[in-house]
């Protein structure tokens, strides 16, 4: 019997981690535990740890290009989710490849600096970044990215606030936006969502770990998974954030390097751990 399977792809441009806990790897793992096949473009490869990022090469915005045409002349592509671009360059090929693609919902991380604050993209290229917020289904800001690409003087603190910071990005051409809460103060992480005119709040407690490497990475790409599905937004931002959640509370006993660790992508597995290992 011949048995044909179906794919759906989600495609990854972004940097690469080596540690495997962000970046392309993270992404691939988060891709592939919500049951998806994982296409990836490589945008800068990172020498970094658990302790940060030591330093970037970037890869040549005509190589960024080439890597995505030829995965796109063979195989369909059903989400994409952006990440580190590392430079203006980079971002303005991207978003003339996005340009070619008719009805594919994008979602953009606005990746400013990492998790140990190596800054990933320059302010004063912000334009650049921002030219792509009208070509994506959706971006997620965290607190401190919506501060720097609203150019406030501090981060919001109250819902009104945040609110105010989601439509202000909306009227940049953002489609629809997630602003991330993790950053905030107190118990819970409250996350916003505009679309369609409307807000939907997420607020649940946060999880008490270390191992935070990855975590919009995994978010972002969780949420294409939904989107690549067809989910509608809001669900798609709430499977996502859930599944996020998982892997935090999943990987809270990890003990990978000297810094912070990963994520488990794979929550619901057995892993054996034995002395002297890694976990």
């Amino acid at each position: 019997m011949n048995l044909t399977r179906n794919y759906t792809t989600v495609l990854t441009i972004a940097g690469s981690d080596g540690s495997g806990g962000a970046g392309i790897q993270a992404d691939l793992k988060t891709i592939a535990a919500n049951d998806c096949y994982g296409l990836s473009v490589i945008t800068a490869v990172t020498a970094q740890n658990t302790l940060g990022v030591r330093s970037i090469h970037e890869i040549p915005p005509a190589f960024i290009a080439e890597q995505f045409e030829t995965i796109a002349a063979d195989i369909r592509i059903d989400a994409i989710k952006i990440g580190m671009l590392g430079s203006p360059e980079a971002a303005e090929t991207v978003a003339r490849l996005i340009e070619s693609l008719d009805g594919v919902p994008v979602v953009l991380d606005t990746v400013l600096r990492s998790s140990s604050g190596k800054s990933l993209f320059e302010a004063k290229n912000m334009a650049s970044m921002q030219r792509l917020f009208s070509l994506t289904s959706l971006i997620t800001p965290n607190l401190p990215e919506a501060t720097v690409l609203t150019g406030r003087d501090k981060a919001p603190a109250s819902q009104d606030e945040i609110e105010k910071i989601a439509a202000e990005l909306h009227l940049q051409g953002a489609r629809s936006v997630l602003v991330k809460g993790g950053h905030g103060e107190g118990e819970r992480c409250n996350d916003c969502l505009l679309h369609e005119g409307r807000f939907f709040w997420y607020s649940n407690p946060k999880i008490e770990t270390i191992n935070t490497h990855g975590t919009g990475c995994t978010l972002s790409s969780a949420i294409a998974c939904g989107l690549a599905k067809r989910l509608p937004m809001n669900e798609a931002v709430e499977s996502a954030i859930a599944y996020t959640r998982e892997a935090l509370q999943a990987g809270a006993s990890w003990r990978l390097g000297q810094g912070n660790g990963p994520l488990e992508h794979f929550p619901g597995r057995k892993v054996e751990c034995r002395p002297g290992t890694a976990r």
